[in-house]
């Protein structure tokens, strides 16, 4: 079970390093090697889901450029807004 949680945790960690635009590399990926390893199960299905959304949609929301939707407020969306690199 661990041995899946860890290559769960990798495939994360690369989606999240690699967005599309460098900024959303930097973030996201800067927030996923920081936190990975510590989010629950739950919290790594919050994570996943928040990485299918659009690129520039989830940065925007994440660095208070834009206001996020009402259904974008778990967790881990709040580690991530709070996340400083």
């Amino acid at each position: 079970m661990t041995s899946s949680l860890d290559d769960r945790r990798k495939k994360l960690l690369y989606q999240a390093t690699y967005r599309g635009f460098k900024e959303a590399d930097l973030l996201i990926g800067g927030f996923a090697k920081a936190h990975l390893a510590n989010l629950t199960d739950s919290e790594l299905d919050e994570f996943e889901a928040l990485l299918h959304l659009n690129d520039h949609d989830l940065y925007n929301w994440a660095t208070g450029k834009v206001e996020r939707p009402d259904d974008i407020d778990g967790p881990v969306f709040k580690k991530l807004q709070a996340f400083k690199l």
